[in-house]
């Protein structure tokens, strides 16, 4: 396995987690949104990833025999199919006729936990870009 490799690697880890990212902030921003344009409240989203070029122990094996390690890409983006929380709140401009608001099921700390995961994943992959750079510079150091 090359620097290029490693680098290759961490770069869809980045971009995997900058998606995750991406869903999270879009929940929690539509914690309260009770209508969509497909009719109802809104859907919590969350991403599937795949190893991209077969199964995670395909990418283990590779890996191991020193060949490129897997990439990760997104697989789909899942929509969550628990039902809506209802609320009572008759004075709501979206309430039933027995004062019953449909909410997204959302947690906000369930996603603040996700985010702070995402957040930890993506720095790591950051930190092994930084490292496969700084090998690559010190490389270039040797020949002078």
């Amino acid at each position: 396995m090359d620097l290029y490799d490693a680098m290759r690697t961490s770069a869809s880890g980045l971009s995997a987690q900058r998606l995750r990212i991406n869903l999270i902030s879009a929940n929690l921003a539509n914690v309260h949104t009770t209508r969509t344009p497909e009719g109802g409240p809104y859907r919590r989203k969350e991403v599937v990833f795949q190893a991209a070029g077969g199964a995670f122990g395909d990418a283990l094996r590779r890996a191991a025999a020193g060949g490129p390690p897997g990439e990760v890409r997104p697989l789909k983006i899942v929509e969550d199919v628990r039902p809506p929380v209802l609320k009572y709140d008759p004075g709501h401009p979206d309430a039933d006729e027995n004062g019953y608001v449909a909410l997204p099921h959302v947690n906000v700390m369930e996603e603040m936990v996700n985010l702070m995961s995402a957040t930890r994943s993506y720095e790591a992959n950051l930190n092994a870009v930084r490292a496969a750079r700084d090998m690559a510079l010190k490389a270039l150091e040797i020949g002078k």
